[in-house]
């Protein structure tokens, strides 16, 4: 049987595929909980690795929740309450907390739907590309549910406090060419131009030091949350460490070399 999700390296890069289209690869099994997690330590692990693809297997990103599953109160959509509240936090929301403290730059390659909970995933990315084809739509109010997994939280650093509340409070999908409009998607590509884009952004990107770009996504984060000083304060201790890498000094030193 296939991973729900694989794990492809190439050079520095990692690309991570969802692997279950036959069930719209959804999130919200443990399978993929726990591989997702997993993937993150051990990127953060590996400091060869500087960049990171998530995209989905088959015509579709993530439909997010196993519908069929909510139907039939299967798992934990047959808990009471109470229990259901605990497998929130001990089950999908491992996920947003894993994409917020992976260390390296990550592209979500959309490569069609990503609805509900699938779209919340593409958003904990820090880039995205799309497919022609993409769609985007956080529908959880249509089926009488609310963003259960930190969509409320990643959505409006992505789009804004105003488009946010359309797509929340409308659940209505957002084609690709108007999430480009949007500042939701960097840029749309041909379908079948994605994973190129993306490794063509990603090839971009590895290309500098790796711990420079650690560090720079550290502060990106902290940016989200903190304040001015103390994004200045965490720059001030990161700066010395990464004034004395040994990338520093060969750059710097065929830098001077050009501009001499």
């Amino acid at each position: 049987m296939d991973a729900p999700l694989d794990i492809a390296i190439d050079g520095p890069v990692q690309v991570w595929t969802l692997n279950l289209p036959d069930q719209g690869n959804a999130i919200t099994g443990a399978d993929v909980i726990d591989g997702l997690e997993r993937a993150v330590d051990a990127v953060n692990a590996d400091v060869e690795i500087r960049a990171v693809i998530l995209t989905g297997a088959g015509r579709i990103f993530s439909a997010g929740g196993n519908v069929r599953e909510m139907a039939d109160r299967e798992g934990m959509f047959g808990l009471d309450p109470i229990e259901q509240r605990y497998a929130y936090m001990s089950g999908i929301q491992r996920i947003p907390r894993a994409m917020a403290r992976l260390e390296v730059p990550a592209i979500a390659a959309v490569n069609g739907a990503a609805v509900g909970a699938g779209c919340d995933l593409a958003m904990m990315c820090d880039m995205r590309v799309a497919s022609e084809r993409a769609f985007f739509a956080e529908s959880f109010v249509q089926l009488g549910l609310i963003p259960g997994d930190g969509g409320s939280w990643f959505l409006p650093r992505v789009v804004g406090s105003e488009r946010a509340a359309e797509m929340t409070f409308t659940g209505d999908r957002v084609d690709a060419a108007t999430a480009l409009e949007w500042g939701m998607v960097g840029r749309v590509v041909p379908h079948d131009e994605l994973l190129p884009a993306a490794h063509a952004l990603a090839q971009r990107i590895v290309r500098n030091p790796g711990h420079a770009l650690r560090m720079a996504k550290r502060l990106l984060s902290e940016s989200r949350t903190g304040s001015l000083d103390s994004v200045l304060s965490l720059a001030a201790a990161m700066q010395p460490l990464a004034h004395r890498s040994p990338e520093h000094h060969q750059r710097i030193a065929r830098w001077s070399t050009r501009s001499g």
